[in-house]
């Protein structure tokens, strides 16, 4: 069971030390999106990164649209390779659609964690009355058509757009190779998942300490998702980091470093 695990998710253990950081990636991206971060706490943290199923080198023939139809069984898994590790009280970085998926899992076994840390979070991504998600109904509608229609020319003009670093084109391109890497059928299906969702009722039934870090100019989560979250979640801290676009770990990765470190120390 626990190579099937380590297999399914492509889990890689790194760095020394008692306490364990996870990090884990957002869509379109896989593990590797975090490797500005490894270097400077490998020397006092153990490590542990993964791919979502359907991401990265994770076990394809694991996705099915129908297990994999709500961020519930992403929680799932992340809580599998949380039991078979044998983790507690650990550390938990989740960029994008991992914050809400590390927030599901610690409801539910809020023991294995002891800090989240959230990196361009969003628990609903459309507006509603009184509520800022950054999206109309049509605007998603557009963004599935167009990946129906054309999905790699959709992760390129896509991944300009969320990276939002025109002065840093290597990395816009970085993230279109990476979309463009998954499968499309599977890609479409996890765009509906994540747009779709509206977890704001569970962020007040959350227990463990949680910062979010939020960024400059973010397509996809506007400064107020992340004060929404602030207001709604008991124990959190809203920290605005001087990055811009969605991807602030590859964009300011030192920025997004120190203000980990921060967290840790705090």
């Amino acid at each position: 069971m626990v190579t099937s695990i380590l297999k399914r998710n492509n889990v890689n253990i790194l760095g020394n030390g008692s306490q364990t950081i996870i990090f884990a990636h957002g869509f379109g991206t896989d593990q590797t999106a975090w490797r500005h971060q490894i270097a400077p706490f490998a020397s006092d943290f153990q490590i542990v990164l993964f791919d979502h199923v359907g991401a990265g080198k994770s076990d394809f023939s694991a996705y099915s649209p129908h297990r994999y139809s709500t961020l519930y069984s992403y929680a799932e898994d992340l809580l599998d390779l949380c039991d078979e590790l044998k983790l507690t009280k650990t550390i938990l970085v989740g960029h994008s659609v991992s914050g809400m998926v590390s927030l599901l899992a610690a409801l539910v076994e809020p023991q294995c964690f002891n800090k989240l840390i959230f990196v361009g979070a969003s628990p609903r991504y459309l507006n509603d009355d009184g509520y800022v998600g950054g999206f109309e109904q049509s605007d998603l509608d557009a963004i599935y058509a167009a990946m129906s229609a054309n999905y790699y020319a959709w992760a390129s003009g896509f991944a300009t757009l969320a990276m939002d670093n025109p002065d840093k084109p290597e990395l816009a391109i970085e993230f279109a190779n990476s979309l463009s890497a998954i499968r499309p059928d599977i890609a479409q299906a996890v765009a509906r998942v994540i747009f779709q969702s509206d977890h704001r009722k569970e962020l007040p039934r959350l227990n463990v300490p949680t910062v979010i870090l939020q960024s400059n100019n973010d397509i996809a989560v506007p400064l107020e998702v992340g004060q929404y979250m602030a207001q709604n979640i008991p124990q959190s801290q809203l920290i605005q980091i001087n990055a811009q676009g969605h991807f602030p770990h590859l964009s300011a990765p030192d920025v997004v470093t120190n203000a980990i470190a921060s967290c840790l120390a705090a």
